[in-house]
């Protein structure tokens, strides 16, 4: 299959998508401010949402935010465990897999609560919102595609 690779991660990145404002929203911050409300912002606008679509959105994020924090402080210590894993001068094959494995785990349990949260914001569009999202989603997916084809293994594009 073609860009097998690619397709598995052009979903996770259409699940992802409307996820990603809360995942930012959850977490990080940007000069003092959640960086989930300017993707919110960007997909208002792009999107058109009414007043009650962001707040249904919001409602969503909320909901989901004390699932999620947890999640990326987990993620950011096995970040931080590897990086000093790396800086220590002795390089511990097997305590690297035990990290990889925890953070593995992590990503897979944020994943499926992006896409949890990504389709439930999904059902907040209307029919016309949900298609200018899909072919969002389509025009990005196959940028990556196409990043993939230019920049990736080669193998990509043989299988």
């Amino acid at each position: 299959m073609k860009f097998s690779f690619g397709k598995i991660v052009g979903a996770t990145l259409a699940l992802a998508l409307l996820a990603g404002i809360a995942v930012a929203h959850a977490s990080r911050r940007h000069d003092g401010e959640f960086m989930g409300r300017h993707a919110l912002r960007f997909f208002t606008h792009y999107l058109d949402l009414t007043a009650a679509q962001q707040a249904q959105i919001k409602g969503i994020l909320a909901k989901d935010k004390p699932a999620v924090e947890p999640l990326f402080r987990q993620e950011m210590e096995s970040h931080k465990q590897m990086i000093q894993l790396i800086q220590s001068g002795s390089f511990d094959e097997a305590k690297a897999q035990a990290i990889a494995t925890q953070s593995a785990q992590i990503r897979a349990q944020l994943e499926l609560q992006h896409a949890r949260m990504a389709s439930e914001a999904y059902q907040v569009l209307t029919p016309e919102q949900k298609t200018k999202l899909d072919q969002f989603i389509a025009n990005r997916e196959q940028r990556f595609e196409q990043h993939m084809h230019e920049h990736g293994d080669g193998d990509s594009a043989q299988d």
